[in-house]
């Protein structure tokens, strides 16, 4: 019913618009359709301001709402106005939420919780309360660096699989690499083997119809997540899924930065080397990550594979401190929340290498306060980003970040994609979630969190690698920018709610 009537009014509105601009209409009638058109404006102000938002968003919204003529309202309502009300994903919360509770009825005690030390246990402790999965001791990770490494590691465990395979990509191109990934699925599905694959639509938009024909013939069982053309009308344009999950047989899975594509390869000029991490799982939370993706795939198409117990059956392997897996979207918010907890627990050290770096003011305080009290806090962050806008907003934090002793560092070997928090050296997040309000309040996410495990050490070496190609940002040098990108990181900012 709301959205008929958001479409009437976006009806009203360029009609309005066109009889006082383009007619000859006598001035009275144009006076009521300015009437008609403010009337709208201004109760939709006034439902905006009742929702209670953040009050940069607000006046963001609210400023847009105002000076945009018609553009200002389409862009508001199909930008996820609703998300405050919690109506746009009701179904899926309610779903996954009883899903997980009845999921978690019978986890086990952490036996290693009294061997942690105090930083650890209350983060720890923290996830369980909050989050509607549970944290595992039985699960081995293997870090896989860049591309190359990921996809070799990812295409010969596809060849392994015997009875399914399930894929869930933000971006999955057709390309030399997405070809070849095909190939081997395709082999499988000849093999007796079921391959389901979820892509988003928007993230996914190369794949031509022509391609998802080819998929679909050759066995694939494909379903897009939020099909562009129903989210005009069910205002879920602007809410994509990010998740990189892969699932094999239910006892190896895959999660990180990396979607399917060239590029992440380092085999696009534009971006050149491509600096990512990726995550082999195998054990006990191999069947969380598989939860997620069975509830997306309920989710696009109806169909509860869960039902069936050969899809979650319990696997265990004797694995060294502590992994869970995290999911994240629009019907929860929190991974912000989850990544002010940890940075907020940290007593040495704080390392967090990111793409997009555009905060909660929660987050900047946290790692301010930090700085200040003699906690190490490194960013790095590319030198060069695929976007203006994220770009300069990035760069609009520096100042506040530098005066508190935070060191940054911009990379400058290619891009940095990677997503990964490392705390004190012991604990570390890593995934498919940026350090953005994108990912924070509109995207769908995973994160692994780990615990004392062997992997963190993996992740610290890395990191101190990847230092050695960056430059280190000096406050005195970047002082010294020119008026012209001040503006740019200002104007920028005024974005940073939607990106």
């Amino acid at each position: 019913m709301k959205i008929r009537i958001e479409i009437f009014f976006v009806i009203m509105m360029v009609f309005f618009c066109w009889m006082v601009l383009f007619t000859r209409f006598p001035f009275w009638w144009k006076a009521i359709g300015m009437g008609v058109y403010a009337a709208i404006i201004l109760y939709s102000v006034g439902e905006l301001w009742l929702q209670n938002r953040p009050v940069p968003r607000t006046l963001l919204w609210t400023c847009l709402l105002i000076l945009l003529p018609v553009a200002g309202y389409i862009f508001y309502i199909y930008s996820g106005q609703m998300l405050f009300k919690g109506e746009l994903f009701q179904s899926k919360r309610a779903s996954d939420r009883e899903f997980f509770e009845a999921f978690g009825k019978h986890k086990r005690p952490i036996e290693m919780l009294s061997t942690l030390n105090d930083h650890q246990r209350g983060f720890v402790s923290y996830l369980e309360r909050v989050t509607l999965t549970n944290q595992s001791q039985n699960t081995r990770t293997k870090i896989l660096q860049n591309g190359e490494i990921t996809f070799l590691e990812v295409k010969q465990k596809l060849k392994e699989a015997k009875d399914f395979i399930h894929l869930e990509y933000y971006i999955f191109r057709y390309d030399r690499l997405g070809q070849e990934l095909m190939e081997i699925l395709t082999d499988k599905v000849k093999e007796g083997v079921e391959v389901r694959l979820i892509y988003d639509a928007f993230g996914s938009f190369t794949l031509s119809e022509q391609d998802k024909r080819k998929m679909a013939e050759s066995g694939i069982q494909i379903q897009p997540f939020l099909p562009l053309i129903s989210g005009w009308f069910t205002q879920k344009f602007n809410f994509r899924n990010h998740r990189k999950i892969i699932v094999i047989d239910g006892k190896i899975g895959f999660v990180g930065g990396l979607n399917v594509g060239v590029e992440y390869l380092g085999e696009d000029d534009r971006f050149g080397f491509w600096c990512d991490t990726h995550v082999l799982l195998e054990g006990e939370a191999v069947q969380t990550l598989h939860a997620v993706f069975l509830l997306d795939w309920k989710y696009v198409c109806g169909e509860a594979l869960f039902e069936d117990p050969r899809y979650l059956q319990p696997v265990s392997l004797a694995g060294n401190g502590l992994v869970h897996v995290v999911a994240t979207g629009p019907e929860t918010r929190d991974m912000g929340d989850h990544f002010y907890a940890m940075i907020s627990s940290a007593t040495e050290s704080i390392w967090i290498a990111t793409p997009y770096f555009i905060p909660s003011q929660t987050i900047m305080t946290a790692l301010r306060v930090a700085a200040k009290k003699g906690i190490q806090v490194r960013l790095m962050v590319p030198e060069s980003n695929d976007s203006f806008l994220t770009q300069y907003a990035t760069q609009s934090y520096f100042p506040d970040l530098l005066r508190a002793g935070i060191e940054i560092y911009t990379y400058q070997k290619g891009f940095l994609h990677k997503k990964v928090i490392i705390v004190d050296g012991d604990m570390a997040t890593i995934g498919t979630a940026n350090m953005d309000q994108r990912s924070f309040h509109l995207n769908f996410e995973v994160n692994l969190f780990l615990t004392d495990t062997d992997s963190i050490d993996d992740l610290v070496s890395h990191f101190e690698e990847d230092l050695k190609e960056c430059k280190r940002v000096r406050p005195v040098a970047f002082y010294k920018r020119g008026i012209g990108v001040k503006w740019k990181e200002s104007f920028s900012r005024l974005f940073s709610g939607v990106l």
